[in-house]
This record gives C-alpha cells, structure tokens and sequence, in this order.
C-alpha cells in the first residue's frame, strides 16, 4: 500500500491539483481610509428594497458622517426577492470599485449575496481599492473578496446608532488601531452590569489576523474559493434567528472541515434570537460553545458586540488584531486603512 506521501506524489503526476484556498498567496491591501465629503456607494447585492423608508435611514445614517451618498443603478429593481438579477447586482458592485469618485461601498444584507462571487471583477477590484462595509449576508460578499483580493474589508453596520457610527468613523475614517470592548453600563437601582457582558470560555492573549462573519452564510460558502485561509487567525462568529441544533450542526461542519483546528482564538458575538426549544431536551448556546471551542486550547470568549443588534462594532477582515479572552476586547494592532 502506497504511504500518503507516495499516494499523494501519484495523484500529482496523474494531474490532481488538491484544492488550495484563494489567498494563500496575495499580500494585504489596506484601501485608502474615507475621509469627510467622500462619495459612499450603497448596493443592494442580495435582498430586494421592499420599502422605501427604511433606505432613506439608511442614507441618512451615512450623510451624517459627513459624506456623499448614492444608490448603486439597480438598487430598487426587483427579480423575485433579490434586488435585480445576479448580472445586476453584481453590476453596480463592480461600477462602484471602477469608479474613481467613490471611495466606500456599504452592501445590504438579506440572501443572495454568495450568488454574486463568480460575478464580479476581483482584478479590477485589486486594482482599486476602496473600503467594502457590510454584515450578515454580506458576510459572503466581504470574505470573498478579500479572499481572491487581499483587501482589507469591513464587517460592520449601517451607523445609525451613535456607537456604531463612532466605531466606523474611528476604524474606517480615522485609521484608529482601536480596542474594542463593550461598554460598561450599570443601570440605576442595579449593583453589576446586567446587559452586553462578556464570557470568557477559555483565558489568555493571542494575535492573528481578523476573520469572520455571519455563521450562516460562511459555512454556506465552504468548499469554494472565497473562502481565506483561517490559519492563525482570530476567528469571530454571530447569527441570527437560528435554532440552537442549527448552531451546533454548522460548528461541526467548521470542524469537520479543519477551520476549527487552524485558529489562534475565538470570538463569538451575538445569537440573536436563537434560544433553545423548552418542548424538548435541548443544549443552550452557552454549552454548544464549550463543546465546540474549549476542546481547541485557544483563547476564547463571548457576547461581544458583533451581530444583529443595534450597536455594533466595526472589524476590519484580515488586519491584525490582539484578542484578550479574560478582558472580552479586540484591538487592532495596526490601522486597517491607508
């Protein structure tokens, strides 16, 4: 029987390529930071603008950083639920990277984005390097082009809270290598914090490059090549409206395919909505978390601010990043943009 370094030695010279994730081999790009009376982009890469007014809010969260605001050409047209067909929505994300004027692209979330990554034009994308904001859906849309691109990319809101906004201004406008860590609120008539707590799952520090998203939509897309290589790296997780088995069924499939045992530490944000069915037996989050992450050794910790909740930190994917698990923070250990 051929040993694995023969058997492997064989199927090369029988003309097998074994599957190599995509940014094994290109250099980080930090685009430009945005910067006051700049031209901000939003596209709908996913879920059609059922409503016009919750847009207009969105608009005017970004026009109170103190920038430009355009909509992408198709962002209110329609092809079933998703704003536009593939070409479309894929289309005005690749307008807004080629056009010169615009410095930032937000991306709205929904489903449909994973649909746009044969779609779109990661030379030029290379090319011209902007900042490439967006969560949830938009998980599929930020990884992948950081990952056939080396560009830094952001996970993070529509800043329509005063803490987000603030965190997007400091990490994207700023340059901040910033710490983040929850805020400390005691309410009155209270003696401990009671909400945005941390848990620590296992102490320590470590640093490694920044990856991550919605569950969801990154185990959706594994197996292909939009995903980076996650070794070393500080790994960070939120969801929404997921059954607890769901949870634990897509970290066993972060498991089974090695990402789980490639990072240096972890961070989970938020599940929101995702409380286990009382009819019958069931694991809680909190033990779904320990079974999947403390057998890996690395630190880790919990309930940070990421996730679909209404302040939200901004992290940038593929910038250096300290995670200390006993103080639930992550700090950039560099400015993401330029």
């Amino acid at each position: 029987m051929l040993n694995r370094r023969l058997f492997l030695a064989a199927l090369t010279a029988a003309g097998f390529v074994p599957p190599r994730l995509a940014s094994a081999d290109l250099s980080l790009i930090r685009p430009p930071r945005v910067r006051a009376g700049d031209k901000v982009v939003l596209v709908s890469p996913a879920t059609a603008a059922f409503e016009t007014q919750p847009m207009e809010i969105m608009v005017d969260a970004f026009r109170a950083l103190d920038l430009q605001v355009t909509l992408g050409e198709n962002f209110y047209e329609r092809h079933g639920y998703f704003a536009g067909t593939d070409a479309e929505r894929a289309a005005d994300i690749n307008a807004a990277f080629a056009d010169p004027s615009v410095k930032m692209i937000f991306a709205r979330g929904g489903w449909g984005s994973a649909r746009l990554l044969p779609l779109l034009d990661y030379q030029a994308i290379a090319a011209n390097p902007k900042v490439l904001l967006g969560y949830s859906d938009a998980t599929a849309l930020i990884t992948g082009v950081h990952a056939k691109t080396g560009l830094v990319t952001f996970h993070g809101p529509t800043p329509v809270s005063r803490f987000s906004a603030d965190h997007i201004r400091r990490v994207i406008m700023d340059g901040e290598a910033l710490e983040m860590r929850n805020p400390v609120d005691i309410p009155d008539g209270k003696t401990v914090q009671t909400e945005d707590r941390i848990q620590v799952l296992r102490p320590g520090k470590v640093r490694g490059p920044l990856l991550g998203g919605n569950l969801t939509v990154l185990t959706a897309i594994m197996g292909s090549d939009y995903l980076p290589r996650f070794d070393g790296a500080i790994l960070f997780l939120e969801d929404v409206n997921e059954a607890v088995y769901r949870v634990d069924r897509m970290f066993t499939e972060l498991k089974l395919a090695g990402i789980l045992d490639r990072i240096a530490g972890f961070v989970f944000g938020r599940c929101t909505e995702c409380d286990p069915d009382s009819s019958y037996g069931s694991l809680t989050m909190e033990e779904v978390l320990k079974e999947h992450i403390l057998p890996l050794g690395i630190p880790a910790f919990s309930g940070s601010m990421i996730g679909h909740i209404g302040e939200q930190f901004t992290l940038p994917l593929g910038a250096e990043a300290e995670l200390d698990a006993s103080a639930g923070t992550l700090r950039l250990e560099e400015s993401a943009v330029t």
